[in-house]
Formats: C-alpha cells, structure tokens, sequence
C-alpha cells in the first residue's frame, strides 16, 4: 500500500462515523407529524421590498428531495443554492422538486463565483469574461429549470475591488435586463465590511449574504457596518450563523446552535439565515426559534463559553495571510478543515481545496510552521489533516 492509499483509508475511517450520524434521517412523515407551529416571523429584504421569514434554507448539503420538501411543508419560502455546490447536482435537484410547486410562492437564490478571482488577494483577473459568467448562470438556470432566479449573487467575493470590477458589474446587469434574475446580490465569508460598504457604493446590490456569528471577532464593526447598509436600503441574508456547528473533531462538544441562530436574528437588520439543514430535528429546531427568538440566560452561557473556545470557526480574519513560508492560503485552508470536522461536508471542502491548488500534506518538509492564529488554532495540524482529503476518490465523498 502507497502513501496515498493508506492517507485515504485513515481519512474515511476518521470521518465514517460523522457520515453515518449525517445519514441518519427520519421519515418524511413521522417527523412532518411532530412539527410544531409557531407563529411566523416575516422581514423585509432591503430596497427589494419582498417579506421572508427569518429561517429559510441553505441547500449546499441537503442531499434529499424529503429535506428540501419537508422545509416547504414547514413554512420555508427562501432557499439558497449556488452554481458549484455538489459540482451542480444540488441546482438540479431543487430543479425538479420545484416543478411540482407554484414556483411564484418560493424565492430562490443562486450564486455565480467570478472566473479568476484570486482567492488569496480577494481580487479578479484578466482572465474575467462577461460570456464566461452568463455561461455559467445559463447552466444553473438550466439545471434549476427556471428561465429566472429571484435573486442572483456573485459568489464568495472578499474585496471591495471586486465587488466593484467593472465587468463584473456588467455581467450582473446583462443578467438583470436579460430578465434571468429579479434582484442583484454579493455573497462573502471575510472582509465583510469591505465587501458591505463596496456593495452600497457600487449601487448595483440589493443584497448581501454575509458570514454573521457570534464567534466572529469583529462582530461589532460587522454590525455596524450592516445598520449603515441597511439604512441605504441593502438587504441582509445570514449564513454561517452555528460558527462550525461543533467545538471539536470528534463531535462531542456541540454549538448551541438555536441559540446560536437567535443570536444572529436579534439583529433586525438581518431580514433571514439560511441555516444548511441535513436533518428534519435541524429545520425543526431552528424554525423554532420563531416561537422564542429572544435568547435565555443559559443560551447565553452556552454561547459564551463556545466563543472563547478555539473550536473548529475561522474567524477568516487574514491575520495569518503572508505568515506561511509557502505561501498557503491559510483562511481558505481552514474553512475547509471547518466544512470537514464541523460540517462534514468533504464535497465542498475538496472543491475549495482544488481551488486553491492545495496538496495532501504540504507541510510535511516543514521543521517548524510560522503561522500564529489569533485562535490559537494549531494551523499545521489542521492542515495536515485536511489535506489528506485531496487524495480521497470523489466517489468516496458525493
């Protein structure tokens, strides 16, 4: 046996028991009877005008038609998928789900990443087409079969240049007056603020779908700077609102993640989350927080204590950024050591390492790592770990 094949025997030992727990799922009935009502809470989406409730449905890991049917059956009107996850079977199946639905009752989401962005620098290339993105967006409206999306976002953008990268803009236009999308959007997991105050600049968005947590350091300028948004008429989408989900690999150390979500939705200016649900008691839980979204005292303990835990959230502050002796793209290396132990979604965390061109084990000629994380994660072990992912067959992870 090569290295390779033993890296990836230990890897898919290592994660067995995560996927096993994910493939869990009860009956699309039994659990469909136990749903409890509540009384649903609706906000607007900025200058869109367009009322959603606060809980709506990021579909990046729903892998069954059930799930999705069963958040529609709950009260879920937004959902929110993209052009790359599950390398697009996960357009494709929303796409067939939503022929047998009135597709005017639902408002959905799609995301477009911009070709060659450098996703170190945050910035776009050259190598940036107008042609290249409606290719793209052309794909997905057929994978969704939808001649139009609601609401269409450049994707994972984390600089206020590219937000405002005049091709870019051009290409969102052409979307817009070509019909195949209601309303403009920019979606980003760091430099947030940047990201924010670009959007409102550019005058093109009318929304933006931002990493928001509680174990984000720079939550209160984040706040801030989505009230001065808002007030300009920008509407707010939440993700990453469970920071990881868990506090450790092995899973015994959990975010309490309805309190969690609450924290995220105190903030009025954010019209809805899109908590990523792989089970009914996730969709059941987290549209419960409607029947009590203000936060208990020991809610706020347990976010407390998850806060100053290392846990498995990067904070994607980029401190790190120019630190590594290689050159490694730290921040995105640690989203997909978060998307594997957190949310054992290996699919999208091996695209994202593809991406960046990572390999198995990269620092393994290193005698000492130069990376200091302001979470004090320890970043070669992480690394290391992750990475092993890349040698894992796809067929072993879809």
């Amino acid at each position: 046996m090569n290295k390779s094949d033993n890296s990836r025997r230990n890897f898919l030992k290592l994660t067995a028991a995560g996927l096993a727990g994910a493939a869990l799922i009860k009956s699309e009935t039994a659990q469909a009877a136990s749903f409890k009502k509540a009384d649903v809470i609706y906000r607007t989406l900025g200058r869109t005008g367009v009322k959603l409730p606060i809980v709506s449905m990021g579909a990046m890991r729903g892998d069954t038609k059930a799930l999705i049917e069963a958040g529609i059956k709950r009260g879920i009107v937004h959902f929110d998928t993209a052009h790359v996850y599950q390398k697009g079977k996960n357009e494709e199946m929303l796409g067939e789900i939503f022929q047998n639905y009135d597709r005017n009752q639902f408002f959905i989401a799609t995301k477009v990443v911009p070709d060659d962005m450098d996703r170190k620098t945050g910035e776009i290339g050259s190598g940036f087409t107008v042609e290249k993105f409606m290719e793209y967006l052309d794909t997905s409206l057929k994978r969704l079969q939808m001649d139009q999306v609601d609401l269409l976002y450049a994707h994972a953008v984390s600089s206020g240049k590219a937000v405002l990268h005049p091709e870019l803009i051009k290409a969102l236009k052409l979307a817009k007056e070509q019909g195949k999308c209601k309303f403009l959007g920019v979606s980003t997991h760091k430099n947030e603020p940047e990201v924010i105050k670009a959007a409102v600049e550019a005058g093109i968005y009318d929304v933006v779908l931002t990493a928001y947590n509680f174990k984000q350091d720079h939550r209160d300028e984040l706040t801030q700077t989505i009230a001065d948004a808002a007030a300009k008429g920008i509407g707010f989408v939440a993700m990453k609102t469970m920071a990881g989900g868990f506090l450790d690999e092995e899973h015994t150390k959990p975010v309490n993640t309805k309190a969690a979500l609450k924290w995220a939705l105190q903030n009025e200016n954010i019209c809805t989350a899109i908590p990523g649900f792989t089970a009914f008691e996730h969709l059941d839980e987290s549209f419960s927080v409607m029947e009590k979204l203000k936060m208990s005292k020991q809610e706020e303990k347990d976010l407390e204590f998850a806060r100053e835990y290392a846990g498995l959230y990067c904070n994607q502050c980029s401190v790190c950024a120019g630190q590594c002796k290689k050159g490694l793209p730290i921040p995105e290396i640690m989203r997909s050591y978060m998307y594997t132990y957190g949310y054992r979604d290996m699919n999208q965390a091996k695209t994202l390492l593809a991406d960046m061109g990572v390999k198995n084990d990269p620092c393994s000629d290193c005698d000492s790592c130069t990376v200091s994380c302001v979470k004090n994660f320890a970043v070669a072990d992480k690394i290391k770990k992750v990475s092993r992912l890349v040698d894992v067959p796809d067929e072993f992870i879809s």
